[in-house]
């Protein structure tokens, strides 16, 4: 059962929800009919295979609603060096990823009524491509101007279990978009992950954007 369940894991390219693997055990018979609660002993199928991977480079990790191998957190410091960079993202986006994140679903309207400035459609296009944020319907007002809203790439990406798991809205919107607040325990602050990215992220390091709209790359 175990074997089975770190086999599915370890092959899909996606996080792996629970229902799903209580199927794959069902349907292989490996079920016990002597089970009376079958949550609880799903559970403890995981509890054992986090147990395997205590101490190892990698581990399965809970992310965007399911499970997913995540190399081990202490060990990314030592990965920089050698692991290729992913692309990087102004800081001009990670605010208004921000801003969709806590205020979704929000219209562009909106994200340029709480950032100040306006927001340049390429940085709505960046967004899009890293499938970071996606459309969700329109609002119904005139214009019908589209809502947006994030992704489960976008979980997958900050390493996030749903978006409950976000610092509280006003915690983080204080000083934005001026100045980035400091980490937030038991959160995750896209805002400071703008300046000092986590290292564990799947493909989003920041790089400050000048006045004139360029960055470090751009120049």
């Amino acid at each position: 059962m175990i074997r089975l369940t770190e086999a599915m894991i370890f092959a899909s390219t996606e996080p792996v929800s629970a229902r799903a693997v209580l199927n794959l055990l069902d349907g292989q018979g490996l079920i016990p009919e002597s089970v009376e609660d079958v949550s609880a002993w799903l559970r403890a199928v995981f509890a054992a295979l986090l147990a395997r991977y205590e101490g190892r480079g990698v581990a399965p990790v809970m992310v965007a609603g399911g499970w997913q191998f995540r190399t081990a957190p202490d060990l990314a410091p030592r990965l920089t060096r050698v692991m290729p960079k992913p692309r990087r993202l102004a800081r001009a986006t990670m605010e208004t990823l921000a801003i969709i994140a806590y205020h979704q679903p929000c219209t562009r309207a909106e994200i340029e009524e709480i950032r100040g400035v306006s927001v340049n459609q390429n940085i709505l296009d960046t967004l899009i491509e890293e499938s970071l944020v996606a459309p969700r319907g329109r609002k119904e007002v005139p214009g019908r101007p589209v809502l947006w809203g994030t992704t489960p790439d976008f979980l997958r990406h900050f390493g996030l279990k749903a978006l409950s798991d976000l610092p509280r809205r006003e915690e983080l919107m204080g000083d934005m978009p001026t100045s980035p607040k400091r980490p937030l325990s038991g959160g995750v602050d896209l805002l400071a992950q703008a300046v000092e990215p986590a290292e564990d992220s799947e493909g989003v390091i920041v790089e400050e954007e000048a006045a004139d709209g360029t960055t470090e790359s751009d120049v």
